[in-house]
């Protein structure tokens, strides 16, 4: 290198060795000075675009030279030393999280997707007693923490919050109705926020300018999901939740992406947990780690700060050993398509009606076969209905860099999948054997190619996609023997992480049904002798003997 930029208040001092041709570059930024003292040049802070491209093209390093370089050991993770009660056990590397948080209580819990941030948030709250405590998340995932909190790990009282409690909810909690108040980000400003500047009144909006409602103190703890999404202070959603965090006990971020792009990215998140002055503050944090041409330095240092001040994060070839094979999850998806949702359920069970007396044979089998057809088409319904919670989820998890596999069954569902994400690959059952095969060794071996895009059918067998350890299912089939070739895309020979299954279900819809009756009938199929056809029709008929009990 032939220099070195150190940033100094507002100024940014400039230091190489003598060189007449530097010289006049560095003449070329405005506000430049020659500081005959110190002998250094110095340039405004203001001119830092123009000092980057002299940086760069002058082989100009940031930070000084003189810095010695500094071996940076992060810790081993603590061990949990109490008991949490929860309804199941978790696993030791999220004990050590969780043992993390007790002692930190203010941080950003950063495991890679798959790995339980919710319970570990969950368990870190509990301990705590930190409630009530409110769950700031995407629209899509409501439900799931919803269950997560009151029916899976513990049985404290969630709600999600709606139109109908808007003002009255801290009622509940007063009452002992609930712990836990689950909200997405969008919704901030109606539960919360009483009232604001127009744009037409104040050019920049900051958060002294917003008047909160007086409940917005009610809470212990905030847990923020999806915390990547607080991108910029600037905006409206990051200035509502670092209100919400402000002066509460327990404030959990979880992210498997916490820096999206560059370590400015931190910014907002270490600010909602006033975490800030440990990196210097906001300007030292930009000075410090956001310096040179790419907007990135000091990072063996930062990473270092972080693991020990606030922030911890695991993936799947660390704690391997302690994860089962494979692991299933549901996604809660609210359908846009309600009311034809609706009026096809009720022309469902009307035909039942029509035919509930019915013991001729023949009509009876006639019947079965019509009720088969309305059944699929009420899975088409939903399967089209919740496409917009499914994309914004695959959306979240294809931000942080992991490849994944989605499977559906409708072409329509299936196009409009790539047309969302017209770089991903598909297989089809249109596809020949080589284009199927062009699809899978893209899939395989192009790091720039994220997604997999397959009918769960036509690719649900025979092929090999371990390049992902992440299969979702936007539609399920009748038969788990057919999910389970699906899951077995990656969950094969290859595959060097431990497997998670998705499966997006619609919310009050036939979708809940069938995982429930198939999630049973699973254990039941390893040792099935009959064809498969026999056991969809197995579950069709306990859906169908379902949807008989509500006549």
């Amino acid at each position: 290198m032939n220099g070195y930029i150190i940033p100094r208040n507002n100024l940014y001092e400039v230091s190489f060795r003598y060189d007449p041709k530097l010289v006049e570059r560095i003449k070329e930024i405005p506000g430049y000075r020659w500081d005959p003292m110190r002998k250094v040049w110095t340039v405004p802070a203001a001119q830092r675009i123009a000092l980057e491209k002299f940086a760069y093209s002058n082989r100009i390093s940031w930070g000084s030279q003189k810095e010695p370089e500094v071996e940076y050991v992060i810790p081993d993770m603590p061990e949990l030393t109490v008991d949490i009660p929860l309804k199941m056990d978790m696993f030791p590397y999220q004990k050590q999280g969780v043992a993390y948080a007790l002692k930190t209580k203010r941080l950003i819990i950063g495991d890679k997707p798959g790995l339980g941030k919710t319970v570990q948030a969950i368990a870190t709250v509990i301990h705590l007693n930190a409630f009530p405590c409110i769950v700031v998340c995407p629209s899509t995932l409501k439900e799931n923490w919803r269950r997560e909190f009151a029916e899976k790990w513990s049985d404290k009282k969630a709600m999600v919050l709606n139109d109908n409690i808007k003002n009255t909810f801290p009622r509940y909690w007063e009452h002992g109705l609930a712990d836990v108040f689950i909200v997405n980000y969008e919704s901030l400003k109606k539960y919360f926020v009483r009232s604001m500047p127009k744009k037409s009144e104040k050019k920049r909006l900051t958060l002294r300018d917003i008047v909160f409602k007086e409940h917005i103190h009610l809470f212990k703890s905030v847990i923020v999901d999806e915390s990547h999404r607080c991108k910029s202070f600037q905006t409206q959603q990051t200035k509502f939740v670092k209100a919400l965090a402000t002066g509460k006990e327990v404030v959990l971020l979880c992210t498997g992406t916490a820096v999206m792009n560059k370590p400015n990215d931190l910014v907002p998140q270490l600010g909602i947990i006033d975490q800030l002055g440990a990196f210097g503050g906001y300007k030292g944090f930009l000075d410090r780690y956001c310096s040179g041409p790419s907007g990135a330095s000091n990072l063996k240092e930062l990473n270092y700060k972080l693991r020990t001040t606030c922030f911890y994060q695991r993936d799947k070839s660390e704690v391997l050993k302690d994860l089962p094979a494979k692991m299933r999850q549901i996604v809660y998806c609210d359908i846009t398509n309600r009311k034809e949702y609706d009026d096809a359920e009720a022309d469902l069970i009307n035909y039942l009606k029509q035919y509930k007396d019915a013991d001729d044979e023949k009509i009876e089998r006639a019947v079965r076969g019509e009720v088969m057809v309305k059944m699929g088409i009420l899975k088409n319904i939903a399967a089209r209905g919740k496409m917009h919670d499914v994309l914004s989820y695959c959306d979240d998890m294809l931000e942080s860099g992991e490849k994944m596999i989605l499977f559906g069954y409708l072409k329509e569902i299936i196009q409009q999948v790539k047309q969302h994400y017209p770089s991903c690959v598909t297989v089809t059952g249109d596809d020949n054997e080589k284009q199927k095969q062009a699809s899978v060794d893209k899939f395989q071996n192009d790091p720039d190619c994220k997604l997999f895009v397959g009918n769960i059918i036509a690719a649900g067998v025979g092929l090999t996609l371990t390049a992902s350890s992440t299969v979702a299912f936007i539609e399920q089939w009748w038969n788990p023997a057919i999910n389970e070739q699906a899951e077995d895309r990656a969950h094969r020979i290859g595959q060097k992480d431990s497997v998670s299954c998705i499966y997006f279900i619609g919310r009050n819809t036939i979708d809940e049904h069938i995982y429930d009756i198939v999630d049973k009938k699973r254990a039941m199929v390893a040792g099935v002798t009959g064809s498969e056809e026999v056991v969809s029709e197995s579950v069709m008929n306990d859906i169908m003997e379902l949807y008989k009990s509500k006549i």
